[in-house]
């Protein structure tokens, strides 16, 4: 049997095995096995074949985990527009206590609002960030 069939058959099956477990990763390492074969089909030894194949999927395996590293991640449901409705509306501040808590009307009912830590609290309008629990926490205008 031919090395590069050998290449061919190892990156078939991992493609496979990635289709079954949903990984990404081990795409990326049988894009690897894929440069094994090419460099089989050019007629490169085997240690230059295997070197062929560790770097490139090595190098797109550690690359794909730099991406995701540096991605932000997806945004708490608490504060997803289409999970929680209340996310982006706006509500009038007209006071907070000393707690840190201020009462608002909202919806037709009285809510609790708070504001994030280290933010000097302000009255005035204030777009609902998130939901923490039944209160609104709000961030200003």
């Amino acid at each position: 049997m031919e090395q590069s069939t050998v290449w061919w058959l190892a990156a078939g099956a991992l493609v496979v095995a990635e289709l079954t477990t949903g990984t990404f990763y081990l795409l990326m390492v049988a894009v690897g096995l894929v440069a094994g074969a090419i460099a089989a089909h050019l007629g490169l030894s085997a240690p230059l074949q295997i070197v062929a194949a560790a770097v490139v999927g090595a190098g797109l395996v550690v690359g794909l985990h730099q991406m995701k590293r540096q991605r932000p991640g997806d945004p708490s449901p608490r504060a997803d527009r289409s999970v929680n409705l209340d996310v982006g509306e706006t509500v009038l501040i007209e006071a907070w206590n000393a707690d840190g808590t201020s009462s608002v009307k909202y919806r037709g009912t009285t809510w609790t609002a708070i504001h994030r830590p280290g933010i000097t609290p302000s009255v005035g309008m204030h777009r609902v960030a998130e939901l923490v629990g039944n209160r609104l926490l709000v961030d200003p205008v």
